[in-house]
Order: structure tokens, then sequence, then C-alpha cells
């Protein structure tokens, strides 16, 4: 069976939420109030993405370069990268994140050429739009990941899903194995998930090496 691997970017690929840092940086407003709103599952990630950043005014020059190398990579990853091409698996980064700045960090280390899928953005003076395009090319307000995970499985995949979050543990139901830290590792352990916990991305590959 082929091979797929779906991969979070934000607390996975990344130590600490690189969206996180931007609104502490730039939001002009009480971005952590609607944080707790989709903490408290009472609205959804396209809600928390689109009032949460609707306060940031930067441009994405700004924005870009205030980041460029305040927000860490998790090690392994190029290690991570290279095993999955030696063995044929397609990588795929899947997130609730944006793509404007994890494109930007993934080309600061020479892989701009990985698959990602996240959300899109626009930017203005009076705010930055944010929208979730899923695979079909409909506009989603929630589940971009389920809906990612449900077409690769439609296309035959077997699918490996590495994730830290809340909202990493309905689509990593869905996949064959499951590669956790964080919340979504308290979550597998609760509820007695087959899982393999990870450290950093080089632990990633230890446990692909076993399945």
């Amino acid at each position: 069976m082929k091979t797929l691997v779906q991969c979070d970017f934000d607390g996975t690929i990344t130590e600490e939420d690189a969206s996180f840092f931007l609104l502490d940086a730039f939001a002009q407003g009480d971005w952590r109030q609607v944080l707790r709103e989709y903490k408290e599952h009472r609205i959804s990630v396209g809600e928390f993405n689109t009032r949460a950043f609707a306060m940031v005014k930067a441009d994405k020059s700004t924005l870009l370069g205030a980041i460029k190398g305040k927000v860490k990579m998790r090690a392994g990853l190029h290690d991570l990268v290279a095993y999955c091409s030696r063995r044929g698996f397609r990588f795929v980064i899947v997130s609730n994140g944006l793509e404007f700045y994890i494109k930007a960090m993934l080309k600061d280390i020479g892989l701009e050429n990985l698959e990602v899928h996240a959300a899109q953005s626009s930017f203005h003076p009076e705010e930055t739009e944010v929208q979730y395009i899923g695979p079909d090319g409909n506009e989603l307000d929630d589940g971009l990941k389920e809906a990612y995970v449900k077409l690769f499985l439609n296309q035959g995949y077997r699918v490996i899903y590495i994730g830290n979050g809340d909202s990493d543990i309905l689509p990593a139901k869905y996949a064959h194995h499951i590669l956790a830290r964080g919340e979504l590792l308290a979550y597998c352990k609760k509820n007695n998930l087959k899982y393999k916990p990870f450290n950093d991305l080089a632990d990633v590959v230890r446990a692909l090496e076993l399945l």
C-alpha cells in the first residue's frame, strides 16, 4: 500500500505556534480571549483566525520580518523529509496555520518544495483576512485537516499522522498510525488509542522505521 505522512506545522514542526507569536506581536486587541473561546470549543478554527487576524494591521513583509529566526523548527525535519523521500512516502503538511509564513519558514531552511495545505491570507491596511479552502476548492469554516486525511484515504493511501494539538485529534483518528505529542498525546493516552510519542522529528523517523 502506498504511504502518506500527514504532518501538522505549528507546535509539531515548530517548537511554538508561529501564528500565536505573530498575534502577540501585532494584534491590536484581546486575541487571547478569542483563543479561549476556540479552546473551549465555542467557535470554529475559521472563526478564531478570522477574528484574531482581523486585529492585525501589519503588512506581509513586516510579519515575515518579525518571525524570521524567532520561531524555532523542531530538530530533525530535514532527516524526516529525506527519510520519506527514500522510502517513497508522500510527505504533506496540513495546518490550521497560515500558508504565507509556513512557506516562508520552510524556504528559509531549503525546504520550499514541500507540499503545504493551510489557511490563505490577504493583507489590507485595516485587517488581515484569513480563509480555509478545502481540497474540493470550497471554503471551509472548520475541518481542513479532516478533509485532507479523508481525501488521502480515498486515494488509497496508508496515512501516518503526526501532530500535537487539540485540532489534530479528530483527523488523527482516521489515520492508520498516530505519532503524537502535547494535547494529541494526552488524548491518545486517555482514550487508549494506539500511538507512538515523539519529542523531536528524529524520534518520528525512528518510529517510521518500525512501521
